[in-house]
């Protein structure tokens, strides 16, 4: 069951915990301009660090920015939770979780330095951690937004074993903010590994695939498995001792532990040669052991086989008739010309917007950003 609720603002300072430079509670000032955007009926273009901004289609709207509301307002490393303000940079919420030797088990990408935690929400967007330790959607507990009429509403909390509202405060992740304005996002965190080692294999695409989904199966402490250019790395995390009794078994070239982060980092980054140059690049979710879709171009294999990336110049619609005949989901990522994403059912997209329209009755909220029509 959803729970909702018009929330006071909450104060930071009724918490124990580290201020961050420049930290500040903007609440009432976004909640001031988002009223006034619904009287007027003036669409919104919110914006953080612009880190992302390259992701959905251009917003025509006034700019509303939430980069100075920022703040670690409680965080409780027995708990595994923390809750920060949205313009709040991943820089400094993982190096606060670093001090407890925990980490944002979804490793999301920064594509920028001053990379925030409500832009990580809104895009949604998860690293080679994904498909084993949670995605964006998964670690979301609560969050607090301003909704299109600039009331401010709480969903879910602060504490894992307390699920109310859980579902709407995930509706929010991936929804570029079209749903709402986030204020504050509380998160579960998890431990960081005792040791991670990285092992390099030469060999097909399609052997690398089967590869990642049997070991997938066989229950291996994998934390990532990526294919690209003959070469599949797979990263092992847990006890020193398991990982070296992994690694006899498995085989394969032990990477040194610089090299491999390197690696891992470039890949979620987007900083590896094969994401270089102007071919429009897509991003395809699926099955981990679906086959290769039929289209031609380069390909790069992510979270086990279940991401593909592909770069290509042909057309979208194609693209995503290929994607739909495999049950998967299409989305040009990158391009000269911004993203597009698959179009949705008649009846699902129905859905989405009385979602939207519940949320944004008038639709100031990043207009067009997701899809052209809302």
């Amino acid at each position: 069951m959803c729970i909702m609720v018009i929330c006071p603002i909450p104060n930071s300072t009724d918490f124990n915990v580290k201020l961050l430079p420049h930290e500040q509670d903007l609440s009432e000032f976004l909640r001031e301009q988002v009223q006034t955007a619904f009287a007027n009926k003036t669409p919104l273009a919110i914006q953080g660090s612009g880190s992302k901004s390259f992701y959905g289609h251009p917003v025509r709207g006034e700019p509303l920015s939430v980069s100075r509301h920022r703040g670690i307002i409680r965080y409780e490393p027995t708990e595994l939770v923390i809750t920060a303000r949205c313009g709040t940079r991943l820089s400094d919420l993982e190096d606060m979780l670093a001090e407890h030797n925990q980490m944002l088990a979804f490793e999301p990408p920064y594509f920028g330095a001053d990379a925030t935690l409500g832009g990580a929400v809104a895009t949604g967007l998860s690293g080679p951690r994904r498909p084993y330790a949670g995605s964006a959607r998964d670690v979301v507990l609560g969050v607090r937004l301003l909704n299109g009429r600039g009331e401010s509403l709480k969903f879910g909390g602060e504490v894992i074993k307390n699920v109310a509202g859980f579902d709407v405060s995930r509706l929010m992740v991936g929804a570029l903010g079209t749903l709402g304005l986030l204020l504050d996002i509380s998160m579960k965190v998890l431990p960081r590994p005792d040791h991670e080692s990285t092992l390099l294999f030469s060999m097909s695409r399609d052997a690398a695939l089967t590869q990642m989904n049997r070991w997938t199966n066989q229950n291996w402490p994998l934390s990532a498995a990526s294919y690209d250019d003959e070469n599949l790395r797979i990263r092992l995390s847990g006890a020193a001792t398991a990982l070296a009794r992994v690694h006899q078994q498995l085989g394969g070239e032990l990477l040194a532990n610089t090299e491999a982060a390197n690696f891992w980092s470039d890949l979620r980054e987007q900083r590896l040669a094969f994401f270089q140059g102007e071919t429009p690049l897509w991003r395809l979710s699926m099955a981990p052991a679906a086959k290769t879709p039929n289209v031609s171009g380069s390909w790069l294999m992510d979270w086990g086989g279940a991401l593909r990336w592909l770069k290509t110049e042909q057309a979208c619609d194609s693209i995503f008739r290929e994607a739909e005949a495999l049950n998967a989901h299409a989305c040009l990522f990158r391009s000269t010309f911004g993203s597009e994403f698959q179009p949705l059912p008649p009846a699902l997209a129905i859905l989405h917007r009385n979602i939207k329209l519940a949320f944004d009755p008038a639709g100031i909220f990043n207009p067009g950003r997701l899809y052209a029509d809302w």
